[in-house]
């Protein structure tokens, strides 16, 4: 029986769980870049 942390689709629809993982940590981080370059145009246009 194959281990669960194989990284190989298991057919059932479910993504690997490191890759949400990564996908969500990816997501945050550009989002905080997303916010820090607003800001920077938004306080250096004053």
């Amino acid at each position: 029986m194959p281990s669960e942390d194989t990284g190989v689709e298991r057919g059932d629809g479910r993504f690997p769980r490191g890759l949400v993982l990564r996908l969500f940590a990816y997501i945050v981080a550009g989002h905080l870049f997303a916010f820090f370059l607003y800001l920077l145009f938004t306080l250096g246009g004053e």
